[in-house]
C-alpha cells in the first residue's frame, strides 16, 4: 500500500506539472491553476511559504535528480525549523547535489538539527565529530551526541555503542571515500 501511494504521488505531481503548463489567466479566475505541482511547491518554498507536505517535496524532487530545486525546499524548509530538511541539507552539501560538496556546511546542518532535538541530527553530528568530518575531530563530544541519538531510541546509535563506537561498523571505508561528485 505505502508504494502504491508513493507512486500515485509521484504520478499526481509529474501529471499536474504537465497539466498546469497550460495555466491561463480568463474572465472569472484562472483556468488550471498550478496548485499541486512541484514546480508550485518550490514556487511557495522560495517565497518563504513552507509547511509539512512542501517540505517533503524535497525528497521527491532530489530523488528525481532536481537537486537544485529540492536545496530550495529543504533549505527555506531548515531555516523555519524542520530537523528532517536540515538533516537532508546535510545529506546535499556532503554529495555536492545541487551546490558543491561542503562537509563544513554539511556538519553545521547536522549540528543545528542535533541542537533542534532530533535524532537522526545528533547521530550524524556525532560521527562527524568522531571522524573529524567538516569539524574538528572530538571523539568523546561524539560519542556524547550518539549516546543522546541512542537514548532517545535511535536503533543504529544503539548499534554503534554495541559496536563500541567503532564508525567502520555503520559507514564501512567512508573516511576514505573521494568526494569528487559531478552532479
Amino acid at each position: 500500500m505505502k508504494y502504491l501511494l508513493t507512486a500515485a504521488i509521484i504520478s499526481l505531481s509529474l501529471s499536474s506539472a504537465a497539466y498546469a503548463a497550460n495555466e491561463e489567466d480568463v474572465d472569472g479566475g484562472t483556468l488550471n491553476p498550478e496548485e499541486m505541482t512541484l514546480r508550485k511547491s518550490v514556487k511557495r518554498a522560495k517565497d518563504g511559504d513552507v509547511n509539512m507536505v512542501i517540505c517533503s517535496q524535497g525528497y521527491l524532487l532530489t530523488k528525481g535528480g532536481s537537486h537544485a530545486d529540492a536545496r530550495a525546499i529543504f533549505r527555506e524548509c531548515a531555516n523555519q525549523g524542520y530537523t528532517s530538511a536540515m538533516t537532508w541539507m546535510s545529506y546535499m552539501d556532503d554529495n555536492g547535489f545541487g551546490g558543491e560538496y561542503d562537509p563544513d556546511s554539511a556538519a553545521d546542518w547536522d549540528r543545528r538539527a542535533a541542537d533542534a532535538g532530533d535524532e537522526m541530527g545528533m547521530y550524524n553530528y556525532g560521527l562527524d565529530l568522531m571522524r573529524g568530518h567538516g569539524k574538528t575531530q572530538n571523539i568523546e563530544l561524539g560519542r556524547q551526541y550518539v549516546d543522546q541519538a541512542a537514548n532517545i531510541g535511535l536503533g543504529i546509535a544503539k548499534q554503534l555503542q554495541m559496536d563500541d563506537y567503532d564508525v567502520e561498523t555503520v559507514t564501512p571505508d567512508a573516511d576514505n571515500w573521494k568526494y569528487a561528485p559531478n552532479y
